[in-house]
């Protein structure tokens, strides 16, 4: 299989799992029946995911990734302002995902883990890369991880409220998801002027 064909195997195969989760989990016989179920053979799931579950979430992660980009394909970010650039790519994410809310938290059960973490802090930071990319960051210094550090921050816990908001047009997410980013705009600003006075200081 070329990398396309893998990909679309994947794509495939996490679709056809997605309905199931919230009766069968996140398993390997779920994973068998929904390979089965998306018209591959059983050994196809092993070649496409080899390390089993870790691979379908980080999976549907990078799929929700891509959700959220179609659904920007259209908005123009030059027209909008830093703060509701990360917020509209935010709130396409979660768009994209709503029909699927148990299974992705079922998912952040899984990576909640210890010796899962790691990689689910790659999997927040390649969401909050793909954001700063969309909103037009270029910044190749240490600015460049900072932001995506800082978003990460604002990702995980707005994904949480987002579990339990039973609000209508998640009201509760977006007033949440705002003050967190009032917050760091805020953090953002002092620690300029951190940066500066220690400048100022050293000269």
């Amino acid at each position: 299989m070329n990398k396309n064909d893998v990909q679309k195997a994947r794509d495939a195969i996490i679709m056809a799992m997605l309905p199931n989760v919230t009766f069968d989990g996140w398993s390997v016989e779920a994973l068998a029946a929904a390979t089965v179920e998306a018209g591959y053979e059983p050994d196809i799931a092993r070649a496409v995911f080899p390390d089993g579950i870790a691979d379908v979430l980080d999976g549907l992660s990078e799929l929700a990734d891509r959700w959220m980009q179609e659904a920007l394909v259209d908005v123009n970010p030059a027209a909008l302002r830093v703060r509701d650039r990360i917020r509209t790519a935010l709130l396409a994410r979660f768009d994209a995902l709503a029909p699927y809310k148990d299974a992705v938290r079922q998912s952040a059960s899984f990576w909640a883990v210890p010796t899962r973490k790691p990689r689910g802090v790659k999997m927040v930071w390649r969401t909050a890369d793909r954001i700063w990319d969309w909103a037009g960051d270029e910044a190749r210094d240490y600015n460049r991880y900072t932001k995506r550090g800082l978003l990460s921050g604002i990702i995980v816990p707005t994904t949480l409220v987002w579990f339990d908001d039973a609000s209508e047009e998640m009201t509760v997410t977006k007033e949440f998801l705002d003050r967190r980013i009032e917050n760091v705009m805020q953090l953002g600003k002092f620690m300029g002027r951190f940066k500066n006075f220690k400048m100022s200081r050293a000269s």
